[in-house]
């Protein structure tokens, strides 16, 4: 078990060394499941996800976004059986792709990753779109041939533009109203990053902070240049009674954000710490 999660971390901090392009969403999605369920079969998980590619890629390739849409859709929720688990959202499996494989259940973003994976798997332009409080997917089709929104936890639904708009009432109340950026891409990092916060969120939310820490820790070896998870990391440190080490995740910080309202308090909150050491 603990070679397990030292493999997976490795290979998590190879990964942060990659240009975010070169990314494996999938791949680094295993080694952070890994980590939080060391006994599942990992390697079961990935056989299942490349079955998905092999459906996708089985049949003529689709030049129009709607089509590709539809096809992923068949593949993954129709004939794969997955769809988001809306009974039992906040249960910690749904964010971990082994378990989100195995019961065909996840979180938006568990069921968009396979979806990204998926068109990309096939040579598909596909990102995952930073929509408030519901994780949103892209795909486009070949040149003029537009791009679709999607829903990856309601079935794979197109969303255009009445849907999105209902979309962000529901989530941000009736008097919300859909404006620019919400649509913004995701960096693949930010996609996984995004997945691993939904773990670290539950942990704290069930004061498992030492957990809440070392998924933090993790997230870190991806996105070492992360500033708010190196101020979170010191603050939690701090909670934890390690002084030492939340004075060098806040200096960390610090390095990255060496100015401004955050960085002052980063500053306070160091001289409070080695007041307490000494």
């Amino acid at each position: 078990m603990a070679d397990s999660v030292a493999e997976a971390r490795a290979a998590i901090e190879a990964a942060g060394r990659l240009p975010d392009d070169e990314l494996d969403l999938a791949g680094v999605a295993l080694q952070f499941a890994r980590i939080d369920a060391p006994d599942a079969d990992w390697h079961a998980a990935a056989d299942r996800i490349s079955d998905l590619v092999r459906a996708v890629l089985s049949g003529p390739a689709p030049g129009d976004a709607e089509a590709r849409r539809a096809l992923l859709a068949r593949v993954i929720h129709e004939e794969g059986g997955y769809a988001g688990d809306a009974d039992t959202y906040d249960d910690p499996r749904n964010a971990n792709l082994i378990h989100v494989t195995e019961r065909r259940l996840g979180l938006p973003v568990a069921i968009g990753l396979l979806w990204l994976h998926a068109a990309e798997a096939a040579g598909w332009a596909a990102r995952g779109l930073d929509f408030p409080g519901h994780f949103l997917i892209a795909i486009d089709g070949t040149a003029r041939r537009g791009s679709v929104v999607v829903d990856p936890f309601g079935g794979g639904a197109a969303l255009p533009a009445p849907a999105l708009r209902a979309l962000i009432k529901r989530v941000e109340g009736a008097e919300a109203e859909l404006r620019p950026g919400m649509l913004a891409p995701m960096s693949r990092r930010a996609v996984l990053l995004r997945l691993q916060t939904n773990i670290r969120l539950r942990r704290l939310q069930a004061n498992e902070l030492d957990g809440a820490l070392a998924c933090t820790a993790d997230m870190l070896r991806l996105a070492p240049d992360a500033a708010p998870l190196w101020r979170e990391a010191a603050v939690m440190n701090a909670r934890l009674g390690q002084l030492g080490a939340a004075i060098e995740a806040m200096d960390r910080f610090l390095e990255l954000v060496p100015v401004g309202d955050a960085a002052a308090r980063g500053r306070e909150m160091i001289d409070e710490w080695r007041g307490r050491l000494n």
